[in-house]
């Protein structure tokens, strides 16, 4: 294979030089996605090095050249460096000695091809040094990186069955990686070792919450994520992420849309929001997933928003409508509902009209409330459960009135309210 060198602005910052220096020209490389996708033209994010030394060493070198060093995974060899720019994850060439498909007990050494021998995919199986020197030590073993990555190809290292007892998780990862690099003629063997490892129930069952919600995000960042989802029905997967059975016809399209209209709208991309695409507007339903994946509060509580129906937009209503879903929902539900009602609508010239609404919306500012305590005591109301019944009465009527700010309006409001009721 022909030798080929790195150019990425990354690899030559300042932090990353000196890092690498710091180690050692030839006691560390950058390693996997950084490379692979450098190699592709893609935008790289997360930066990972591996080393000959011991986490300790690099603890202590790193430290005394000024940087903040975290024992991150320190029993697995892995240390995170807080630089000026970014974060690196440092891990020590390492084997693994055992592993049940959560977790492995490893080894540390010197052998870079034992190392890249560990990795799940071949294309992730790539190193540079710090003069951008690409490096493909399972070439020896017969097996190319390098070609791999120029064909497009994404399989795993050695056998796929062994790969993926090692890690479960393996198997969702090659969903991501495959319809990104070969959409079209994903694996055969691959994939049929992902099909099997659907019917190792307690492998996949012991996969963590966590790990699967971070995985499942990394994998609906991407345009490919419906095309994935459908490859892992196909194979049996589904079950082992979602409590409920998606309706794949509906909500994967869904997301589809969502997708399009964020790719081809301008719209950042939100994975939280299409993880509500392939959801059934259900609360029930999010409780669920929010158990079986881990998510916090706040997502939770904005998956239950964006699914609620009693919201309901539509790309024609007016100002004063939006308004009021908009105080009665909250902004983000409302936004979020106008982008999956969007998703669904068949008729594509109505995207001005939804940008539109969606526009508003962003710019809305909630009113206050001004209806007040001792504005109630004043027209006779008595303290207790009164005041609560009261104030949501009136809030109603305010509601109804597009928020008046006519304070006299207001107090006459009350005082009907209080003389029909209390009185």
């Amino acid at each position: 294979m022909k030798s080929v060198v790195l150019t990425a602005s990354w690899l030559q910052a300042s932090d990353t030089q000196k890092i690498m220096q710091t180690l050692g020209h030839d006691m560390v490389r950058v390693v996997g996605g950084c490379v692979r996708d450098a190699l592709r033209g893609v935008s790289v994010t997360d930066i990972d090095m591996a080393t000959s030394h011991l986490p300790d060493v690099v603890r202590d070198k790193l430290t005394a050249a000024g940087f903040k060093v975290i024992p991150t995974g320190i029993e697995h060899g892995t240390v995170t460096v807080v630089a000026a720019e970014r974060n690196f994850e440092i891990t020590t060439l390492r084997e693994d000695i055992e592993t049940d498909g959560r977790h492995a007990k490893v080894s540390f050494g010197q052998d870079w091809q034992a190392d890249a021998a560990r990795r799940d995919f071949t294309v992730n199986a790539l190193y540079a040094d710090s003069n951008g020197v690409v490096y493909d030590p399972l070439e020896a073993s017969g097996t190319s990186s390098l070609a791999d990555l120029e064909a497009w190809v994404v399989r795993f290292i050695g056998d796929p069955d062994t790969r993926i007892a090692e890690d479960y998780l393996r198997v969702l990862r090659f969903f991501r990686f495959s319809t990104q690099l070969q959409p079209e003629a994903p694996d055969a063997e691959a994939i049929e070792a992902c099909a099997r490892a659907a019917n190792q129930k307690e492998g996949m069952l012991a996969l963590s919450g966590e790990r699967l919600g971070q995985e499942l995000f990394k994998l609906l960042s991407h345009t490919t994520a419906p095309h994935a989802l459908d490859l892992m029905q196909q194979a049996g997967l589904l079950p082992f992420i979602f409590p409920f059975t998606p309706a794949m016809d509906i909500q994967n399209k869904r997301l589809d849309n969502l997708i399009d209209i964020q790719d081809t709208q301008f719209f950042e991309p939100d994975v939280l929001l299409r993880l509500a695409a392939l959801c059934p507007d259900s609360k029930v339903v999010i409780d669920q997933l929010s158990e079986k994946l881990r998510l916090s509060k706040k997502q939770t509580k904005r998956l239950k928003g964006a699914l609620d129906t009693s919201c309901h937009p539509v790309c024609y209503m007016s100002a004063r409508e939006m308004r009021r879903a908009l105080y009665v929902s909250g902004r983000e539900a409302f936004i979020d509902r106008c982008f999956l009602t969007w998703a669904m609508d068949k008729k594509t010239n109505n995207a001005v009209q939804w940008r539109a609404l969606i526009a508003m919306a962003t710019s809305w500012e909630k009113p206050d409330f001004p209806l007040t305590g001792d504005m109630m005591k004043t027209a006779g109301v008595p303290e207790g459960p009164e005041m609560g019944r009261v104030s949501e009465e009136v809030e109603r009527w305010w509601i109804d009135s597009d928020f008046t700010d006519d304070t006299f309006s207001i107090i006459e409001r009350l005082k009907a309210v209080v003389q029909a009721t209390i009185l």
